[in-house]
C-alpha cells in the first residue's frame, strides 16, 4: 500500500475497542447475539474472536517473525475458539477484556521500535505461505475493519423485513461476507 506506516496502523487499532464499545455497549441481545444463519457470527461472538486474536494471533505471530523468521510455521488459528473462551461472559466484560489486551499488545508493538527492516523480516503462514512482518500488521487493522463491517451487516439483517422498500438504498443489506 503507497503511504502504509506502522504508526497509522496503531492509531486504527487503537480505535477499535471504543468503536465497539460505542457501538454494542448496552444493546439487548436482541442486536449483540443475534446472526446471520448457522454457524455465523453474532457480533458478541465477533468481539471473542478478536479477544483470541489478540491472545494467540497479531503479536505471537509477530514475535515468531522476528525470533524465528521462515524457520518457524505460525501455528493454525482457531476461528471458533471463542464459543469455548466467550461462553457464559457478559459482553460488558468481554469489551473490557478485549479493550485491555488491545492496550497490552499495542504497548508490547511499539516497544519492539520497527524499523523498514524488522517490517520486511518474513515469517510462514501455515496455509499462505511466506508473508512479512509488515503484510502481517496491514492484516491486523484490515481484520478490524472486517469485523466492524461485519458487526453492521449483522445487525442491519436484524431490521431487513422492517425497512420496506428502503432496502435498495441501504447497501449494508445487499452485502454479503466477503471471506473465503
Amino acid at each position: 500500500m503507497d503511504g502504509w506506516t506502522l504508526d497509522g496502523t496503531i492509531a486504527l487499532l487503537e480505535r477499535t475497542p471504543a468503536t465497539l464499545a460505542a457501538l454494542l455497549g448496552g444493546l439487548p441481545d436482541e442486536w449483540t447475539r443475534a446472526r446471520e444463519g448457522p454457524e455465523t457470527f453474532s457480533p458478541y461472538d465477533v468481539v471473542g474472536h478478536l479477544i483470541h486474536g489478540e491472545k494467540t494471533d497479531w503479536m505471537v505471530r509477530a514475535r515468531i517473525i522476528l525470533e524465528h523468521g521462515e524457520a518457524r510455521s505460525f501455528d493454525r488459528y482457531d476461528r471458533f475458539a471463542q464459543s469455548r473462551d466467550s461462553a457464559g461472559k457478559p459482553l460488558a466484560a468481554l469489551l473490557t477484556e478485549f479493550a485491555a489486551r488491545r492496550r497490552d499488545n499495542l504497548m508490547a508493538l511499539r516497544g519492539l521500535n520497527l524499523g523498514p527492516a524488522e517490517l520486511e523480516r518474513r515469517g510462514t503462514h501455515p496455509v499462505l505461505g511466506v508473508v512479512t512482518l509488515r503484510q502481517l500488521l496491514a492484516t491486523w487493522a484490515a481484520h478490524d475493519l472486517t469485523h466492524l463491517h461485519q458487526i453492521a451487516r449483522v445487525m442491519a439483517f436484524q431490521v431487513r423485513e422492517e425497512v420496506g422498500p428502503w432496502v435498495r438504498f441501504l447497501g449494508v443489506m445487499r452485502c454479503q461476507g466477503h471471506s473465503d
